[in-house]
């Protein structure tokens, strides 16, 4: 029909023509996004709602209870769906790749979360019936890989959904961290686009483009010999999943923004910047020297001082909440409010370091906090902040130096927020049902490396050899040479080994003891914390 509305996708949204039918039917709706290969299927930590509490009061604000919320870009929808399945929160939300949404909607459908989710764009998505207004809307990563075209769109349905009172989550690389890289990703997105070779596929592209820019590093270039990090970090880029290169590099729009430039940006959705959802940008003194902390301090302007702190430290990549109608709490209801929440130890103790790595160095913790902090948490058991203190007074700990604590190990995933155990009880059946797809899928896959857990409501880490250890546990094997037989028998019906120290381990024998040493570990050190996080 002559002069009919039709619709194109580029990058998230869709552009609507009045064209000719004859002159739209080739448009391609991925036009500038990388489409032909899939996302990683990643979890991100700050995406539960859990953990919002923590670092609002810690900056002095109300945090509004989250009863609905919406992942913008979901990509594979491994976090929606782990949220969905392990909180009571109502999940929503769309991603424009069909194939991604067919993942994520199958998950949501053997989980049985009741978490809607499409494949619109968000300009259609804004306007779906029945989509309610939501306490939390979050998008991870992809502001920086879209169009100003596509950010006003973002940015409107924020306007048009967001509650008063409601946060939204945003990542985004960042200025001034990128900026002596950017050259070199524009490099390899040219040589990609120009060098690439008709109908090859993206990962041929950027394999190309990576030996590329390795044989002109290899040169010397003034570019890179002025600053030897390019060459560290374009180091780093040849390890990477491809596919997570693919979508983080290669898309046609890429823009790290500086912070006071995403503030202008959101204005028109009346946010107000809250804080970070990164627990450890909000230790001042471990991010920076006494310097430059007194520095920052002396400037008034909240805004400035934190597009400051970015040069500072070199942001390369900023996770923040924002607020729609920011409500300052007094400190002392900030502090009873925050006694009451919930933490419980989520990794065993061999494996936390009393060393952390900063932005200002390596930073030794304070031993004597920590250890004991450690000790009563050893138990997997969550106990309150307050709890805590009060058991840890006669130490002479006292609970600002719990919440602390208790921030930055969550920060270093050592620990996590608990939810009520009502709740807990009654996610169980749904994140049972989540898991038992995820385990499933590791006979023949290691592309998910978390489950679901009622208890924190959100993501714990497993590989690929726990989760069926977890699997088969499950269906009632029990000890060491079950659990790695068990293991051994999928792996063998594929013709698959195990590869240790980058060689193949041919012999069955092989194989199995070291299915056995890993099938040890885990009766050891992980079921436990599997059990207390009742995802076993």
């Amino acid at each position: 029909m002559a002069g009919a509305t039709r619709h194109f996708y580029f990058g998230y949204h869709a552009v609507y023509s009045t064209l000719e039918p004859e002159e739209n039917s080739m448009a391609d709706w991925s036009a500038g996004y990388v489409a032909d290969i899939g996302y990683t299927h990643g979890y991100y930590h700050e995406l539960n709602p859990l953990r919002i509490k923590l670092a609002f009061l810690r900056a002095g604000l109300a945090c509004p209870e989250i009863g609905t919320a919406c992942e913008l870009g979901f990509g594979q929808g491994l976090s929606t769906n782990i949220h969905a399945a392990a909180t009571v929160t109502h999940w929503y939300g769309t991603d424009f790749n069909p194939s991604q949404a067919a993942q994520a909607c199958e998950m949501a459908a053997e989980a049985g979360s009741g978490a809607q989710l499409f494949d619109d764009a968000f300009a259609e998505f804004v306007n779906r019936p029945g989509l309610p207004d939501f306490d939390f809307i979050c998008l991870h990563g992809i502001w920086s890989w879209i169009s100003d075209e596509n950010r006003h769109v973002i940015v409107d349905f924020v306007r048009r959904k967001l509650k008063v009172g409601g946060v939204l989550y945003i990542s985004y690389n960042t200025q001034p961290g990128w900026a002596s890289f950017a050259p070199m990703r524009h490099l390899l997105t040219a040589h990609a686009a120009s060098q690439g070779g008709e109908g090859r596929g993206i990962v041929s592209q950027i394999e190309g483009a990576l030996a590329f820019g390795k044989d002109l590093l290899a040169l010397n270039p003034r570019y890179s010999s002025t600053d030897p990090s390019i060459a560290k970090r374009f180091e780093q880029l040849g390890s990477q999943n491809r596919n997570y290169l693919a979508h983080e590099y290669f898309n046609r729009d890429w823009d790290p923004m500086h912070f006071s430039t995403m503030a202008e940006w959101l204005d028109p959705a009346k946010l107000q910047y809250a804080c970070s959802a990164h627990y450890g940008d909000h230790f001042d003194n471990l991010n920076m020297s006494p310097e430059q902390k007194a520095f920052l301090q002396n400037i008034p302007d909240r805004m400035f001082r934190e597009t400051v702190r970015d040069f500072i430290v070199n942001q390369t990549f900023r996770r923040d909440y924002w607020v729609k109608g920011a409500r300052v709490l007094s400190q002392l209801d900030a502090t009873e409010q925050i006694g009451k929440i919930k933490v419980l130890l989520v990794k065993h103790r061999s494996e936390i370091s009393y060393q952390v790595t900063m932005p200002s160095g390596t930073v030794a913790l304070n031993e004597r906090i920590y250890s004991s902090l450690l000790d009563l948490l050893e138990d997997y058991q969550p106990r309150s902040l307050q709890e805590i203190a009060e058991a840890l007074e006669p130490k002479g700990i006292n609970l600002a130096q719990v919440i602390e604590s208790a921030m930055l190990l969550a920060g270093l995933s050592h620990v996590a927020m608990a939810q009520d155990g009502a709740v807990a009880n009654e996610r169980k059946q749904v994140t049972s049902r989540l898991n038992a797809y995820i385990e499933s899928r590791a006979r023949s896959a290691a592309d998910i490396s978390y489950v679901a857990s009622p208890v924190t409501g959100g993501g714990i880490a497993i590989g690929r050899f726990n989760a069926l250890f977890a699997k088969a546990i499950g269906e009632g094997h029990e000890g060491v040479d079950a659990l790695a037989n068990y293991v051994w028998g999928i792996l063998q019906a594929q013709g698959q080994l195990l590869i240790i120290k980058g060689e193949r381990l041919t012999d069955p024998a092989e194989n199995i003891a070291e299915l056995k040493r890993n099938a040890q570990e885990f009766l050891e050190k992980q079921l436990p914390i599997l059990r207390a996080l009742k995802i076993v």
